[in-house]
């Protein structure tokens, strides 16, 4: 473990140091497990990295919630887009604490947690090895280059692994590395593909929405990175020579960058609509500058470009937009979700694009309202789950079952 302190404590040097630079004082104060304390009650830990990683799991909190009520939950992110999605969930939310001994012992003192949720690749030691009730991870990712960097720690990768309750792998490799490693076979859950658990719900667009987007005349370009503005918004230029009236929903990743965004909208001469500022949805391009809301863009858009895949991210998720029916469109880099992309190019269900005028001519290709819908269903049959959660949400339930509940002092 002594590595491991080392080098936890040079990379909590790093954020406090980063913390400080910006006077982010209530961030320095929740990164080491201060601040606000819970009143009463125990508390259920539920950590993502952000937001990607939140959406994920929704659907198994979800049924969670649903089926004890009486637990109080505590949602942790490493950033504060992450924060502000949990709380328009409904859920305390605040920055994750740093994986320092001393700062998981005053977080879980402070909130007084009984169980512990994480997210995909969020395995810290600390907070594994000091949670006082089970611990689980949910969609757990360990690729091929993290397992060998566990493996040159095989103390702590041990104490580390062995100490997790349940473990729902997301994908087969994910499951051997993992074991590998040191999951006890009894904790190892079946491959589970929660993404492919996502509804389609979400509030209706009001009257004002549904009139400026008809949903074959519009597009969506979500969770765009910085670089891929440009590209989108050439290519709605291209295919706006072929249908003038074609409305594009501007959803960028970050919404802290929408004054760039907004810049880059206006220097093309069109006028700009932010939602963030209650703009009327007028113009070619609509800046959806908000956190939570996109459900109801997916709702209004026939066709949707997945973000993060025309520059070096790896893609978003397919899942998402798919259980919409919407057509998807994204770039060769989709790394992230390799196996589903696979699935969706095997059925001809998206279409992959690498430039402006790549994704000009895929719009003007899908804009019959006939085709779009075609092509969406062709995505939700190709992404669809082929595991039943239900044995992993018994399974979780019962690791639950003896946890205090909020009402209990």
């Amino acid at each position: 473990m002594l590595a491991y302190r080392v080098l936890s404590s040079l990379f909590a040097l790093a954020v406090c140091a980063g913390a400080i630079l910006r006077r982010d004082w209530t961030g320095l104060t929740q990164r080491l497990g201060g601040g606000a304390v819970a009143a009463s009650g125990h508390h259920l830990w539920l950590h993502a990295a952000s937001n990607g990683e939140l959406a994920s799991v929704k659907p198994v909190i979800d049924r969670l919630r649903t089926a004890r009520p009486d637990l109080d939950w505590l949602v942790t992110c490493n950033s504060r887009t992450g924060v502000a999605l949990a709380q328009s969930w409904g859920l305390t939310a605040r920055l994750a604490p740093l994986d320092l001994a001393w700062v998981v012992r005053r977080f879980v003192r402070n909130w007084r947690i009984s169980g512990h949720i994480a997210a995909e690749a969020e395995l810290w030691p600390h907070r594994i090895r000091l949670c006082p009730g089970p611990v689980i991870v949910l969609g757990a990712r360990m690729s091929a280059g993290t397992s060998r960097n566990w493996a040159r720690f095989p103390v702590l990768a041990g104490q580390t692994m062995g100490r997790l309750a349940l473990v729902s792998p997301q994908d087969a490799g994910s499951r051997d590395r993992l074991a590998g490693l040191g999951v006890r076979p009894e904790a190892m859950a079946e491959v589970v593909e929660l993404k492919a658990l996502y509804a389609a719900t979400g509030p209706d667009p009001d009257a004002a929405l549904s009139a400026a987007f008809p949903r074959h005349g519009t597009w969506a370009a979500v969770s765009t990175h910085p670089g891929e503005e440009e590209i989108v918004l050439e290519a709605h230029r291209i295919a706006r020579t072929d249908d003038p009236d074609l409305r594009l929903i501007l959803v960028p990743r970050h919404p802290a960058r929408a004054d760039d965004i907004a810049a880059l909208i206006a220097a093309r001469g069109w006028p700009v609509a932010r939602r963030s500022a209650g703009d009327a949805p007028d113009g070619p391009v609509y800046l959806a500058d908000t956190m939570g809301e996109t459900a109801l863009w997916y709702q209004l858009a026939g066709r949707v470009f997945i973000g993060g895949s025309l520059v070096s991210k790896g893609g978003h998720t397919p899942f998402e937009p798919a259980a919409f029916g919407c057509a998807l469109l994204h770039g060769p880099d989709m790394r992230n979700f390799a196996a589903p992309a696979e699935r969706l190019a095997a059925a001809g269900a998206s279409r992959v694009v690498a430039d402006a005028a790549g994704l000009a001519a895929a719009l003007t290709a899908l804009s019959d309202e006939t085709a779009q819908h075609h092509q969406g269903l062709a995505a939700q049959e190709a992404l669809r789950g082929a595991t039943d959660p239900d044995l992993l949400i018994d399974r979780i339930l019962g690791l639950l079952s003896h946890a205090p509940t909020a009402r209990q002092a």
